[in-house]
């Protein structure tokens, strides 16, 4: 099964790449997460927000293939624990379709990705920073993977 995160936003800190592969490599080969950055739509003042979340909606769903299983990152999303993620995994795997994970920009995801998507999911009611979502959800992916395999790195 392969991951996609696409997320909106490039250039991000050492911090964050460094601390997304400390838990990618981890993970075995036939459970690989790839990040796909999409460029931030304008926002300088004056500029168009609806036309800078159709740019960043446009990106986003090309990124997609047909196939894929979408999961958008949505405040109003179902909230999962770190077991239900688990489930979650072991569906998709199932499935034997790639999983895309959307993280929309600044102002969220247009209504075309939350349409395109076959779940919604919330980290939080706390609004997180982007960098933070790609650290959190490569640990969480990790440690969700870890519970099917019952490996002990998830100490409940």
């Amino acid at each position: 099964m392969k991951v996609k995160v696409i997320a909106v936003g490039t250039k991000m800190p050492k911090w964050v790449n460094e601390g997304a592969s400390e838990f990618t490599k981890r993970l075995p080969r036939d459970f690989k997460i790839e990040f796909i950055e999409i460029p931030l739509g304008n926002r300088s003042k004056g500029a168009d927000l609806n036309r800078a979340i159709q740019f960043e909606s446009k990106a986003i769903l090309d990124s997609l293939s047909d196939r894929d299983w979408v999961v958008a990152l949505e405040v109003k999303g179902k909230d999962w624990s770190t077991e239900d993620l688990a489930d979650q995994v072991t569906n998709w795997r199932m499935r034997g379709d790639n999983v895309a994970l959307l993280i929309g920009g600044p102002d969220g995801l247009s209504d075309e990705c939350r349409q395109r998507a076959n779940q919604q999911w919330s980290l939080s009611p706390l609004t997180l920073p982007h960098p933070l979502v790609r650290v959190l959800l490569a640990e969480q992916l990790y440690r969700a993977y870890s519970i099917t395999q019952n490996h002990p790195y998830h100490r409940a």
